[in-house]
């Protein structure tokens, strides 16, 4: 159990950074959640707290219909749509960090030529990648899951 709990951190933990770097606010406070009750099962179980127990138990219930639903807004399944701002609580316009920073893609920074644009607004072209960043953005919800049950 001690194990199982140390990967949860991890993978919690990575999930985290590379949330943060996307400015993506609700996959951050889930995964802040997420630390915070694997920390409480994990005192819970070696202490033999019942009620931290089952508020684990209930809560990786949720982290799992959590990851299920980040596994198809990122597909696009039954009206869900990646390029909308749900992750970001309509605050930025902020995507997931792999969409520019996967591996081998090619993130190219084109400014503006029309008079009156801004000169710090650029538009950003990404080629190359070997993966999408929504299959990533999956795989890490896959592995979240596998790891919860």
């Amino acid at each position: 159990m001690f194990c199982l709990c140390v990967f949860l951190q991890l993978a919690a933990l990575e999930r985290q950074i590379f949330d943060f770097l996307g400015f993506q606010w609700a996959p951050i406070l889930g995964n802040f959640l997420q630390i915070i009750v694997v920390i409480l099962g994990l005192f819970g179980t070696i202490q033999f707290r019942p009620r931290y127990i089952v508020v684990y138990t209930v809560w990786t219930a949720l982290w799992v219909t959590w990851n299920v639903f980040i596994i198809c807004f990122y597909l696009e399944v039954g009206g869900l749509s990646k390029e909308t701002d749900l992750m970001t609580f309509n605050i930025s316009m902020h995507r997931s960090w792999w969409r520019e920073h996967g591996p081998g893609c090619v993130r190219r920074v084109v400014r503006p030529s029309a008079p009156g644009i801004l000169d710090d607004y650029s538009y950003v072209s990404v080629t190359g990648c070997i993966i999408d960043f929504q299959y990533l953005e999956v795989i890490h919800s896959a592995i979240q899951i596998l790891l919860s049950v």
